[in-house]
């Protein structure tokens, strides 16, 4: 069976309104069979996706090994094992932001680095292990597919950002070095880096980040078109595999 066919299994680490959610529900529309894991599955987003879009809402903290491991048993035994994985966690840190480097916290720093590079890690290592137990369709070739989403930091390291450079930059050299193992052996890793801030649709329709304010003129990046970029790089074929796509909004300064 392909790993593209629409009765794959997608499992997104990492929920929230936005990129998870949106994700969440293409998938499911597309019929495949989806989980999200999340530190606290109870959030009043991922139990909307559980009631109207049939999304298995699962606990894991990320950021340990077995947890992960544990997360992707549980997976494997309700839905089947994953053929796309998407690693959604950013690992941001609120009292570490805007910080000198003289005045960061270095426990602060550490968590940073768990909550994004250590845990895409994690994540990404039980992907391939249960990936490569796929069958090497004759037709695809293709096992599964695993998606790190990243951020501007993977590439610039920003004054007062230190802790979130290291953790980008961490989580883009991981990626890049699965590619190139993986790859050959059939499983497509991608690394989505997006430069924008992303507005999610708020209940009176408009679209809105909580610190970059309102969407106007399509300023802010889309989940639901990020979705749809994920979903497409999960459906290339081989000869074509896309490693990094860089995503942001037309009117974006970089």
């Amino acid at each position: 069976m392909s790993a593209t066919q629409n009765n794959a299994v997608a499992l997104i680490v990492g929920g929230g309104p936005g990129i998870s959610a949106s994700c969440a529900r293409l998938f499911a529309k597309e019929g495949m069979k989806v989980a999200v894991a999340a530190r606290n599955p109870d959030k009043p987003v991922l139990q909307e996706l559980a009631r109207n879009a049939g999304v298995r809402c699962l606990p894991c903290d990320a950021r340990e090994p077995e947890e992960v491991e544990r997360l992707f048993e549980a997976v494997t035994a309700d839905l089947g094992r994953p053929t796309l994985v998407v690693h959604n966690i950013d690992g941001r840190v609120a009292d570490i932001f805007r910080k000198e480097i003289t005045e960061a916290d270095p426990k602060l720093v550490l968590d940073t680095l768990r909550n994004s590079a250590y845990s895409a890690f994690l994540v990404g290592q039980q992907a391939a292990k249960s990936m490569l137990k796929n069958p090497d369709d004759n037709v695809t070739g293709h096992r599964g597919t695993i998606i790190f989403t990243n951020a501007s930091g993977a590439f610039k390291g920003y004054p007062k950002s230190g802790a979130f450079a290291m953790a980008c930059h961490g989580k883009a050299g991981l990626a890049q070095s699965m590619a190139r193992e993986l790859m050959p052996q059939g499983i497509h890793v991608a690394h989505v880096p997006i430069d924008a801030a992303i507005g999610w649709t708020q209940e009176d329709g408009s679209r809105a980040h909580r610190m970059a304010g309102t969407a106007v003129d399509d300023n802010m990046a889309d989940p639901e078109y990020i979705a749809a970029t994920y979903l497409q790089l999960h459906r290339q074929h081989r000869s074509t595999w896309t490693f990094e796509v860089v995503l942001r909004p037309w009117v974006e300064d970089w």
